[in-house]
């Protein structure tokens, strides 16, 4: 499994908004919608080897990770709205240290980057931080199919954050020369390590 991780510092961390006004309503949910149908579509299906963390650290309760698994994954369609539903009905749900399943494939848990980057770091998962300024993905020749990706939203990543994801199993990764949208990161990533798994002809 592939897995993004995506955080999301103004999100809201109830059900308490409309789904007519992701922006507004959740505090920029609209952007991590974007990232999960990045993530999870192809144009006549859906990628069922891929988990998308939301990090969710807005008010009033922040501190929450919403899981999608492609694998397990139902009832989502390519809009916005669709992916704002089964957040809203996610954050409905009692969030405890373990996560409880709101509709399949979707899971939510109490916890922030911290705990993520820990549990990723004790099962050797190789980890990549995409900034400008890092190596460049088209120099990288040992890509790992079952990597972490991780993302910051409209308002980047802070420094404490960076402090978190940088460790013995990570790497800073850039996809090029300018800042793009998080949810533009993702499809140009998974561009990359389609190519590059693909058989080369000879």
């Amino acid at each position: 499994m592939k897995d993004f991780v995506i955080i999301g510092h103004k999100a809201l961390t109830t059900g308490d908004f409309s789904l007519n006004d992701l922006p507004g309503s959740a505090g920029r949910m609209d952007i991590l919608c974007r990232c999960i149908n990045s993530a999870l579509f192809l144009s006549h299906g859906m990628r069922r080897d891929i988990n998308v963390h939301l990090v969710l650290l807005g008010e009033p309760d922040p501190g929450k990770i919403i899981r999608f698994n492609g694998e397990e994954l139902r009832y989502l369609n390519p809009d916005e709205r669709s992916s704002g539903s089964l957040i809203k009905k996610a954050l409905e749900k009692d969030a405890t240290d373990f996560e409880t399943r709101s509709t399949p494939g979707v899971w939510i848990r109490r916890g922030g980057l911290e705990k993520l980057i820990k549990e990723f770091s004790e099962n050797k998962r190789k980890m990549y931080y995409l900034r400008e300024d890092g190596e460049d993905v088209r120099a990288v020749t040992d890509l790992e199919d079952d990597a972490v990706f991780v993302l910051g939203d409209h308002m980047g990543v802070t420094e404490e954050e960076e402090d978190i994801i940088n460790n013995d199993n990570s790497e800073t990764l850039s996809i090029g020369p300018l800042s793009l949208h998080s949810d533009h990161c993702i499809t140009i990533i998974l561009n990359e390590l389609d190519r590059f798994e693909q058989p080369k002809k000879d």
